[in-house]
């Protein structure tokens, strides 16, 4: 696949189905996300791969986030949360490790870099024939999820990458006109 080819045709698939990526396609994921855009060499990222019984950790993570915002949440509510990680094989956790109090890299430019480095691993699951999708959604917000995945207080979980195999058909990709989204300043 050439790489404008990548660029222009890349889909989020929420069909994911096993196997997990193998230990080469999750290799040439994380080189692909140490390229990101990255203001003074700071790499301020890092990752958590979870899969196996970790999916199942991560899905009573979900539940007691649930339950705490809503301590009489029904037990069906309890187990969909459960069962939200195994919507795939396996689960990156991306996360933004920030240095404050740096006047020439603001804590925003950190996250975008995370940002762009979860970016390049969908590309790279995608130019790898793997299915990914990029969720964030309250659960990767909250607290009790970041307290349960170790986070400290200079880190931000910033969304969670589910890969797998592709499950399904790629959704259409809606028709957008670069025209629509660009302002000329002449």
């Amino acid at each position: 696949m050439d790489a404008m080819t990548l660029l222009h045709e890349r889909r989020s698939m929420g069909k994911l189905t096993g196997p997990a990526p193998t230990a080469e396609q999750l290799d040439a994921l994380y080189r692909a996300a140490l390229r990101a855009p990255d203001h003074k060499e700071m790499t301020p990222y890092r990752f958590i791969e979870i899969s196996g019984e970790g999916l199942d950790r991560l899905g009573e993570l979900f539940a007691q986030s649930d339950y705490q915002a809503n301590p009489h949440i029904d037990d069906g509510s309890l187990d969909a949360a459960r069962k939200k990680p195994k919507r795939a094989p396996m689960i990156i956790a991306v996360i933004a490790r920030i240095t404050p109090d740096l006047p020439k890299v603001p804590p925003i430019e950190q996250v975008i870099s995370a940002g762009c480095a979860a970016q390049a691993m969908l590309y790279a699951a995608y130019a790898q024939g793997l299915g990914a999708m990029w969720r964030t959604g309250t659960y990767a917000h909250d607290r009790t999820v970041w307290r349960g995945l170790g986070l400290d207080e200079h880190e931000e979980l910033i969304g969670y990458l589910y890969l797998g195999q592709v499950g399904g058909r790629y959704p259409d990709a809606p028709a957008r006109d670069p025209k629509d989204f660009v302002e000329h300043w002449n």
